[in-house]
């Protein structure tokens, strides 16, 4: 089967806006009606942004390449700029970045140490810490939202399921709020020159500790997840120093970052749509699920994933070949006319919503998409509930990056509901 196959570096070419770093720090309504302009075409359009990409925007092609590791592979990197070899072998492949049985042998690992037991532990956990972060807002009321609240939560949980002393944290809550800062956004020179090693010394830092709280729990296990991952035993195995450190890396950010963005992208669109919030105070209970799933579909926390083509194959109009790189863009796909009536619309009913906030399915998808869920339910329940209501004020200050929906900041108010 032969597909046409657009060219590209000419004059005019659509996709060259997304390789424009003034693109991500526009409003949001440009990129979104730039990517309703890119789902139209017939075919992927090519970013030439570094070594260039083929640009998937329409839900079905995200999905469907998400579903095909032996065709669209993870490896070498899912983020721009790609790792380094020498990184990789320092400290160790991140899980988002293996396919096949090396992938499939961690996961398993992983999935393992996630005990019916464990797993119910953190969810109590979950209420518990919301209703301790709403007492204190409560009582000192802060006016900003992200540090105070929305990045609270999924450290705290995160940090007592793994079992993490307490005087590591602020060490490693410090390190979350930078590790994902610049991922994705233009920086000048310096800058460029100065960030790789300072943080690549951070990410050593991490390991180390890590590593160390690794070998204290082989010798005395407890019954926090660093416990269960370095005494799980599949097929002979357990996950190794720099396995942990890199598991352990993946889940301060992707399980920390994400939820944080879009626990906040959530005040701010309640705030917005009072008829929404409306409809979730009259019957949490019902309609929590919903809003939950359409917060993070309207936000979309993670823009974007790159894979690397590595057998021919056609998808949306055109033939891809071995090497090539394509970029999966959540953010449109969220937004597909095709799929979502109304996309545009923030609406807590919509039913059906296959949002692909947690991935596009097939082995990649979320290990913590069940905990997220958990986390912003329980939040939104005690922030809606109490006494005293809360409400954004302002907009979000977005970082403008092309990786994640960032929020660096939002302030907030207190009301009478």
């Amino acid at each position: 089967m032969t597909l046409p196959t657009p060219r590209h570096g000419t004059g005019g070419d659509p996709g060259r806006e997304l390789a424009d770093p003034a693109f991500w720090k526009a409003p949001p309504a440009h990129r979104l009606a730039a990517f309703a302009r890119l789902r139209a075409l017939d075919s992927p359009v090519f970013v030439p942004e570094g070594t260039g990409h083929w640009a998937l925007v329409r839900h079905a092609d995200v999905q469907e390449a998400s579903r095909l590791p032996k065709v669209f592979a993870s490896a070498p990197g899912v983020t721009t700029p790609e790792p380094a070899r020498w990184v990789r072998a320092l400290f160790g492949d991140s899980m988002v970045n293996l396919d096949g049985a090396d992938h499939a042998q961690l996961r398993k690992i992983v999935q393992r140490a996630f005990t019916p037991r464990l797993l119910a532990a953190a969810e109590e956990d979950v209420h518990a810490v919301a209703a301790r972060i709403v007492d204190d807002v409560l009582a000192g009321q802060p006016q900003e939202f992200v540090s105070a609240v929305a990045s609270r939560l999924p450290l705290e949980v995160i940090c007592n399921m793994m079992g993490i002393p307490e005087r590591y944290r602020a060490e490693i809550a410090h390190r979350v709020n930078h590790a994902s800062e610049n991922i994705g956004v233009e920086r000048g020179l310096a800058s460029r020159l100065r960030m790789p090693g300072r943080g690549l010394r951070a990410l050593a830092r991490m390991q180390r500790m890590v590593a160390g709280i690794g070998r204290d729990r082989r010798k005395n296990p407890t019954d926090d997840l660093i416990s269960a991952l370095v005494t799980a035993n599949v097929d002979g195995q357990a996950l190794g120093a720099r396995q942990l450190g890199a598991f352990f890396s993946l889940l301060m950010v992707a399980g920390v970052e994400t939820t944080r963005n879009a626990i906040t992208h959530g005040l701010s669109l309640l705030t917005d749509h009072p008829d929404q919030r409306e409809l979730l105070l009259r019957d949490f209970e019902e309609h929590a699920d919903g809003a939950v799933d359409e917060m993070i579909r309207h936000s979309t926390p993670i823009i974007q994933f790159r894979r690397t083509v590595v057998a021919e194959h056609a998808l949306g109009g055109r033939l891809f070949l071995p090497g090539e790189k394509v970029v999966l863009y959540y953010a449109s796909a969220n937004r597909d006319e095709a799929v979502f009536p109304d996309p545009d619309a923030f609406d807590i009913t919509r039913s059906p919503n296959p949002h692909l906030g947690f991935g596009g399915g097939g082995p990649h998808f979320c290990l913590g998409a069940h905990l997220a869920r958990v986390e912003m339910k329980a939040l939104f329940r005690e922030l809606l509930t109490r006494p005293v209501a809360l409400r954004a004020v302002g907009l979000p200050d977005l970082a403008g990056s092309s990786f994640d929906n960032r929020v660096r900041s939002l302030r907030f108010a207190f009301e009478r509901p």
